[in-house]
């Protein structure tokens, strides 16, 4: 399953941090942020739960950059 994300953040390294973070979340198949459209695209892994998962990006995200922000 994939779902698409409004995001929040300063500048296109930070956006590039978020998507490593994402990436590394557990029931994260990938992700992409763009950050000219502001927007994170992430395909969830085979029986993952998008709401927790999409609650550990946010904080995996946080760690690495704490002024992004990801509108669930």
């Amino acid at each position: 399953m994939k779902k698409s994300y409004k995001i929040e953040v300063d500048c296109a390294n930070c956006a590039n941090k978020m998507e490593e973070a994402a990436k590394k979340t557990p029931g994260v198949k990938d992700a992409v942020v763009n950050f000219m459209t502001l927007k994170m695209n992430v395909e969830f892994e085979e029986g993952a739960d998008p709401k927790a998962v999409m609650k550990d990006v946010q904080k995996n995200c946080k760690k690495v950059e704490d002024d992004c922000e990801i509108y669930l």
